[in-house]
């Protein structure tokens, strides 16, 4: 995961997860992310892996694992 403040008051965060391959996948890691308290938005690019996260505030790791495993993917871990 990478971080950065976008604006004040927002957060960036982009995800490495692995099992995406379509449309709906992007859709169901999206689905489960913008639950999380203070998500603002999220973008899922099966085609990467990546999930692009805005929040009000940095993110707790584990519940951003938590909501990608409900969606039936998993969070890669990073370096």
């Amino acid at each position: 995961m990478t971080a950065q403040t976008d604006t004040p008051g927002s957060v960036t965060a982009v995800y490495q997860v692995t099992g995406m391959s379509c449309g709906h996948c992007e859709g169901s890691v999206s689905a489960e992310i913008s639950e999380l308290a203070g998500v603002t938005s999220v973008k899922a690019m099966a085609a990467t892996g990546e999930v692009t996260v805005v929040s009000e505030a940095p993110l707790d790791e584990a519940a951003v694992r938590a909501a990608v495993d409900e969606a039936g993917f998993e969070l890669a871990d990073h370096a």
